[in-house]
């Protein structure tokens, strides 16, 4: 717990609604209750905001005296605005862009895994990456096995545009087929 003098340093809060959580064993519901916003911090899985809840604590003579219990929660799902509150002004620590590795830099970013096939007709369609630009639209992705199940149906044929032919096809035929010579039969 700590009082707004522990952080001398930081600018000035502004005010937030924070959710908290219902309690079936007590009966209560979720509630919002209007806190300071102390800081916003961008992690790897969304952001979070330090907020400072109001709340009392104990003096050594026994007495009671108003604080504040500083927590970091998730937003969107734990904090909602406060309307007409500018938020620029609050410190906000951002992520640093990670390094682009090298292989990155040569290769590109990943296509997304899977496979999805446009039918053409009754009995037979066409494979593709999902990134393809021939690909249909919310078609469902298939795995790789469901991918090879469907390619060796012989009215399936494989995109070539999108590489779907050159990574399918060793898997259906073996790795032999891609060598100019005949395999040695010595």
């Amino acid at each position: 717990m700590t009082t707004p003098s522990d952080d001398a340093a930081e600018s000035a809060p502004v005010p937030v609604r924070v959710v908290l959580p219902a309690d079936p064993l007590l009966g209560t519901e979720q509630q919002e209750v209007v806190a300071r916003l102390w800081k916003r911090r961008q992690t790897e899985t969304g952001w979070a905001y330090l907020v400072g809840l109001p709340s009392y604590r104990d003096l050594e003579g026994g007495g009671v005296e108003a604080a504040e219990y500083r927590v970091w929660v998730r937003a969107p799902d734990h904090v909602r605005p406060v309307d007409g509150v500018d938020y620029d002004q609050v410190a906000t620590e951002r992520l640093e862009p990670s390094p682009t590795s090298v292989v990155r830099e040569v290769l590109g970013e990943r296509r997304p895994s899977g496979w999805v096939l446009a039918k053409v007709r009754e009995g037979r369609g066409v494979l593709h990456a999902p990134d393809c630009e021939e690909a249909p639209q919310g078609a469902p992705l298939l795995g790789v096995e469901q991918a090879l199940n469907v390619a060796e149906n012989p009215g399936t044929r494989l995109c070539t545009l999108c590489g779907a032919a050159q990574e399918l096809t060793p898997l259906l035929r073996g790795f032999d087929h891609i060598t100019d010579s005949a395999p040695d039969d010595s």
